[in-house]
């Protein structure tokens, strides 16, 4: 796949910025061919217009190609332990972003290093910086072998002191991922967890109680913003009651809207009014929301309809994993793609497949399943973030300090206080 050499991101984005602060100061040596202006003429009392500063993620994603724009859309999974594989398949595809798993992760430098090379690989030919994530919920869902270990969600909401215990972890976790180059985490889990019989939430939710879980969930987004790292709330509109794990099965969730707006909703319109960065979307039905059967990650009515339009949220909505079985079961991987970018989802994570499911999106926008405009809108969000959350400026870590941060004394000491808040409030 061709790169078009108009891509530029860097050199881009500060040519705009000089033209911008050029414009804003220029009207004091424009020279008249008319000659010196007479002092007091109404010329000279006339006072111009401001010229409106250029937007660097507009002009870029002007500048982008089709096949670049639809490489932002994907988050797949990357091979091996250092960056020469990863950074072969960045190179073919351009994606927006990769997630590590454990067989990625051995040391705290190691997976610094690889960070680095894999942003070394996007940034080639002015490349656009990578998301790099984890599913790094502490808890039962940990990814990092290294990493300073905290409880679970259901563990700190039970202390005499949720709110401190919450932020701990999310802060420690978050500096601790930013060490590594790890500049994504999808958390906090968002669901409300009523069911008992849940296998795949329980433990993982702050609790039953959605003011509860709504208020602690904004507590952690929060912390995970302020050191830095794009924090995913998950997972919408709300997993929390199902007796069935979406990976092996597509569950079927029987909330009318109204039990949603009570039940679900909260935790999710906590986290957009803390402006989380990303929110990740379930494979269920819900046919009180929707009544296609179709799972709400390819569903326009939930996606679009309640997500942008009744909760107002205009951030990145992200899927869950494509290659679970609740993504596949009614239309194949391909074909369930192509159905959540229709539907407003903005990227697309773990296609069993990349080329497949890349080359599927392609010729969707190509021949106008998807239009343009939606896949530009796509592509404006995601870059949009990466330039807020300073992706696009500064993408590489110090690997030599990382294991300095990862499991330092201060890092140790919060987390043994977390634990003895945990055991006394037992």
């Amino acid at each position: 796949m061709r790169r078009t050499g108009g891509l530029r991101l860097l050199s881009a984005v500060a040519a705009i910025t000089a033209v911008a602060a050029a414009a804003a100061c220029g009207g004091s040596s424009a020279r008249s061919d008319d000659g010196p202006t007479r002092r007091g003429s109404a010329a000279a009392r006339t006072i111009p217009s401001p010229t409106p500063t250029p937007d660097p993620v507009a002009a870029l994603v002007r500048r982008m190609s089709t096949a670049d724009k639809v490489g932002q859309l994907f988050i797949p999974t990357v091979q091996g332990t250092t960056a020469a594989t990863g950074a072969a398949m960045v190179a073919k595809y351009h994606p927006g972003g990769v997630i590590y798993f454990p067989n990625n992760l051995r040391t705290a430098r190691q997976t610094a290093t690889l960070s680095n090379g894999l942003q070394r690989a996007a940034a080639k030919d002015g490349g656009v910086p990578l998301l790099i994530g984890t599913d790094e919920e502490q808890g039962i869902v940990s990814r990092l072998p290294y990493i300073t270990r905290f409880p679970t969600n259901k563990a700190l909401a039970s202390t005499k002191n949720p709110d401190d215990d919450v932020r701990t972890a999310a802060r420690v976790t978050g500096e601790e991922l930013r060490a590594v180059g790890i500049n994504q985490d999808f958390a906090p889990v968002a669901d409300v967890n009523v069911n008992p019989r849940n296998p795949v939430i329980g433990v993982r939710s702050f609790g039953a109680d959605p003011k509860e879980v709504a208020h602690l969930v904004g507590v952690a987004v929060d912390a995970y913003r302020a050191t830095g790292i794009v924090a995913t709330v998950k997972h919408f509109p709300g997993h929390g009651d199902t007796a069935t794990d979406s990976h092996t099965g597509l569950p079927v969730i029987k909330h009318s809207m109204a039990t949603w707006e009570r039940l679900d909703a909260p935790p999710f319109q906590t986290a957009i009014a803390h402006h989380i960065d990303m929110i990740m979307t379930a494979h269920i039905v819900v046919p009180g929301l929707d009544k296609s059967g179709d799972p709400a990650t390819m569903s326009k009515t939930v996606l679009t309809g309640l997500l942008r339009d009744k909760l107002g949220y205009d951030g990145v909505v992200v899927t869950d994993s494509l290659s679970m079985a609740g993504a596949t079961m009614k239309y194949g991987a391909p074909e369930a793609a192509v159905r959540a970018v229709q539907a407003g989802a903005d990227m697309l994570l773990m296609p069993p497949r990349l080329d497949g499911a890349y080359r599927a999106v392609l010729t969707a926008v190509r021949s106008g399943r998807i239009p343009q405009s939606r896949l530009d809108q796509a592509v404006t969000r995601i870059l949009r973030m990466k330039q807020d959350r300073g992706i696009l400026r500064s993408p590489y870590v110090d690997a030599s300090r990382a294991a300095d941060i990862v499991g330092s004394a201060e890092h140790r000491a919060a987390a043994r206080k977390v634990a003895a808040h945990i055991r006394a409030g037992r």
